[in-house]
Order: C-alpha cells, then structure tokens, then sequence
C-alpha cells in the first residue's frame, strides 16, 4: 500500500472516528488518537511505521499550524495581564514533574541516569492536543489564554531541563565532562534562535499578508512561510514550535490584518490536525503497557500529580485568577508528538543502552493514556471555568 491510500483512509477514518466521540460529548482528538491505533501497529497495520516515517513531514507542519495559532493568542494586551502567571506556572508545572518522576524513578532504579532523563522528558507537554480541544470548544477566558501562554512556552522549560539532565546522565554512563556551554549556552542559544528566526520571518510574512488583496493570496503565503519556517528549524537543529509560536506573535502582534491571516488557516488547518493525530495513533504500540513495569506506571502517575500540583501552586504563587490555579494543571497531561520526539533524541543520544530502550518503552506506552484522557481533562477544565462558547 503506497502512502497516499494510507493517508487516505487515515483522514477519513479519523474523521469518523473524531464525529463519533463528538456525539458522545468527548473531544474530536480522542477518536483521532483511536482511529490511529486502530489503524495503526497496534491494531490492523494498514498505516505502517515505513509509511508514517515517509508522512513525517506531515506531522511537521501540523505542529507548524498549531504554534502559529497559539502566537494570534498571545497579543501584548494578553500577555501583560497575565505574562508573570503565565512564567511562573510554566516553571512550577515542568520542574514539578520533573522533581516527583526523577524521585520516584531513582527510589525504584537506583540508577540517577535513567532517574534524570525519565524526570526530563516527563516535563514535556505537548499542545497540539489541548490547542485542539480550546478551538473545538470556542473557550476564551484566563484560564484558556494561560494554557495557551503555559503550553507555547513549555517547549523551552523543557529544552533547558533535558540539555542539563542528559548533560549529568551522560557523565555516569559515558562518562563525559559536564561543560557549561553544554548545559546552559548551547539550550539558551537555541531558544533565541528560534524566537528570533520566527519573529524575522513573521515581519516579513506581515508584509506578504498586507499586500494579499484575495484570500487565494493570502493562504499560499501563509503556509509557505510556515513550511520553510519548520524546514529551516530542522536544518539548523532549532525548536519549530518555538519558531513557529513567535512568527504567529509577531503576525498577531504588528499586522492590521491579522484576524484575517488567522481566520484563513484555521479554515485550512482540520484535515491537516486531524492527520497529525491519526497519525500519531499509528505508532503508538498497545503490547508495550504490559511491559512498562512499576516504574511506567509509576511515571505516568507521578508525572500528573507534579503537573497538576506545580502548575496550581504556580497559580497560587503568581496570584492568577481563581480558575486558574484550580484547573490550569488539567490542560497540561498530553504528551503526543513531544513524547515520540524525545524518544527518538534519547535514542539517538544513548544508543545501545538499557536506558534508551527503557525510555523509549515508557513514553510511547503511557502516551496511549495520557492522549486520551488529557483532552477529557482539558475539556472538563474548561467547563467548569465556563470558558466554552459554542
């Protein structure tokens, strides 16, 4: 089966799969997450994983779309009245998982490596799930433009807390000098960059939106940009989401015609976010659970409490809203997409380890979880906040 029938049925399947749980009040993203494992290595392996590697440029540009959009949230107005909230819930969010995993991982293993990296990555979240379940549900209020600001910013938290945990592992495994451009210059290197080469390119992309007289204009730039926006992140090793966030900001920020731009890539986005989802499903491998073991299970329970608990105390410590500080942390449990990168940069950066292999097992086992009941728990959130508008 070539990857365009692949990619096919994976659309249309989602699809359905994402109406169904719709009609049963559960957010689109689940049925994505479903159709994918059942289309998937777990289930009747139509989408393959040689198939899913050669569709991975796909994949790319969603999360493309997707930080863009969380960028049109993230107006000055918006940020001044919630930026300190907005930081501080960022930072307790990810060190409070980070702290309760790599506790918990070490009194189980004994093993500070394995301890470290497995707390790293457990402070990833990823926002393509809960931007998804915010634009279904038409939420706005605080508690949606902190998630918003909390997730767009996570990417980086997470970047500095990996480059000094890897850094550390590595000098009990390979025994490597721990440096401090290793630890610190390299990750906040990469960080400026990738803000700073979305913000240039959102300048010039503001300049392309205010000439695009007709909407058939308008999109073509817009994609194109953020298509060589995420390719050129690739090539020089830089964070496409942050990339991509920062040209979305800009855009939001400085162009009078904004509201347009973004009102044309969102009526473009579905079938591309929906394929990002499916497609995700499709690697994740159900035979894995039985064999995460206690520490799986343990990271997986561990890393919720420490979200949830360091991003309301983060709340609480900012002075956020009251809505805030009591729901922000169930916004914050999906792990797609981040957790299969990190994977892969785990096993690229410990290759032949028990470490590696044991990274790997955990993440995409748990992720079965956390993907669908973090959009329940997003959605529940903004319930009870009152944030829905449809």
């Amino acid at each position: 089966m070539n990857p365009f029938i692949g990619l096919g049925i994976a659309l249309i399947v989602g699809i359905l799969f994402g109406k169904l749980m719709n009609n049963l009040k559960i957010p689109a993203v689940a049925g994505y997450i479903i159709a994918g494992l059942l289309l998937g290595v777990s289930g009747l392996n139509i989408v393959t994983g040689a198939m899913i590697e050669k569709l991975s440029f796909l994949s790319d540009f969603a999360l493309g779309v997707i930080a863009f959009n969380i960028g049109s949230e993230l107006q000055v107005s918006v940020i001044k009245k919630l930026g300190k909230s907005i930081f501080v819930i960022a930072i307790f969010e990810a060190l409070g998982a980070f702290i309760l995993v790599t506790s918990i991982s070490f009194a189980l293993t004994k093993d500070i490596s394995t301890a470290l990296i497995l707390g790293a990555v457990s402070s990833a979240t990823a926002p393509a799930a809960t931007v998804m379940v915010l634009r279904e549900s038409n939420a706005r209020g605080p508690l949606t433009s902190t998630l918003l600001g909390v997730v767009a910013i996570d990417d980086a938290i997470c970047l500095m807390i990996y480059a000094i945990a890897s850094s550390v592992a590595k000098v009990f495994i390979k025994h490597e000098v721990v440096s401090f451009y290793k630890i610190l210059v390299h990750p906040l290197m990469e960080i400026g960059l990738s803000i700073l080469v979305g913000a240039i390119l959102g300048i010039i992309l503001t300049y392309f939106i205010k000439i695009s007289k007709k909407e058939d204009e308008l999109l073509p730039f817009i994609t194109g940009m953020i298509i060589l926006l995420v390719g050129v992140a690739a090539k020089f090793h830089l964070s496409p989401l942050l990339s991509s966030m920062a040209l979305g900001i800009v855009v939001a920020n400085v162009s009078s015609h904004s509201r347009r731009a973004f009102s044309s890539i969102e009526s473009f986005s579905p079938p591309i976010i929906a394929v990002f989802f499916t497609l995700a499903g499709s690697r994740l491998d159900i035979s894995l659970l039985p064999h995460i073991g206690l520490i799986g299970i343990a990271y997986l329970l561990f890393r919720i409490i420490g979200k949830i608990a360091g991003a309301s105390l983060g709340g609480i410590i900012s002075n956020a809203p009251h809505v805030v500080k009591k729901y922000i942390g169930l916004g914050l449990l999906s792990q797609v997409g981040v957790a299969v990168g990190l994977a892969i940069v785990v096993n690229q950066e410990f290759p032949g380890t028990e470490l590696g292999s044991r990274v790997i097992t955990i993440l995409l086992a748990t992720t079965i979880i956390t993907e669908i009941v973090g959009p329940l728990a997003t959605k529940h959130a903004i319930i009870k906040a009152n944030e829905t508008h449809l």
